[in-house]
């Protein structure tokens, strides 16, 4: 642990797990989506549900969404800004069995009809854990470079997408897991890398027989 999860980081306030690390929870909603949103549904558990509006909960889901970054002096008009851009939200307390006291669910969808549904954790000094997307359980910080691959759960897909990473001699994974519901189901791969993936990688592996969908993600800052 370093300094910054003490003292949280650099920020428009008032709370590093009520404003900063929900910022971050939203801008990796947005960049699962791909798109601008334009209806958002926010579901608030715990001291969230309390204290959303007082702590600016709110603002920075929406200001996360809307792509902003934690110091963005915007995310204290992001109300505002939304509705300026047609976005519709709503927002509403809701109770989670087993999950930290700060984590929302976000479902937000595109006007191209792209749609993403995420729930994450703000645990505290900025940090967050995204715990389930699309219904499925996951388990990453956003912290480092992550790829995150929809495919269907059938032999040899893994050792497939890990032959094609191969090919790049630069790139380190650092963690990599899988999550499924079923067998044969629809699953999740979650690789995260010391350095960003290359667009062909990411092409070649979209282009891999029962892969449905991959998104590449830069350090949620």
């Amino acid at each position: 642990m370093n300094v910054f999860d003490i003292i949280g980081p650099v920020m428009v306030g008032p709370s590093s797990s009520h404003t900063a690390g929900v910022v971050r929870i939203g801008r990796i909603a947005r960049k699962l989506l791909g798109e601008m949103p334009v209806d958002v549904t926010v579901k608030l558990h715990g001291s969230f549900a309390k204290t959303y509006k007082g702590h600016g909960t709110d603002k920075a889901v929406l200001a996360g969404l809307m792509g902003m970054g934690i110091d963005d002096i915007r995310i204290r008009q992001s109300l505002d800004i939304a509705r300026e851009k047609g976005i519709r939200y709503c927002f509403m307390p809701f109770h989670m069995k087993d999950v930290h006291p700060n984590t929302l669910y976000i479902e937000a969808k595109s006007d191209s009809g792209k749609k993403v549904e995420l729930t994450g954790s703000s645990i505290g000094g900025g940090n967050v854990v995204i715990r389930e997307i699309s219904g499925l359980e996951v388990d990453f910080d956003g912290k480092l470079h992550t790829m995150i691959i929809a495919h269907k759960d059938a032999p040899g897909l893994i050792a497939s997408v890990t032959n094609v990473l191969g090919t790049d001699r630069n790139l380190n994974i650092a963690y990599m897991r899988v999550y499924r519901k079923k067998r044969s189901g629809g699953a999740i791969m979650i690789i995260e890398t010391d350095q960003q993936v290359a667009g062909i990688l990411c092409d070649e592996i979209r282009a891999l027989h029962g892969v449905y969908n991959v998104t590449a993600i830069e350090p949620v800052e």
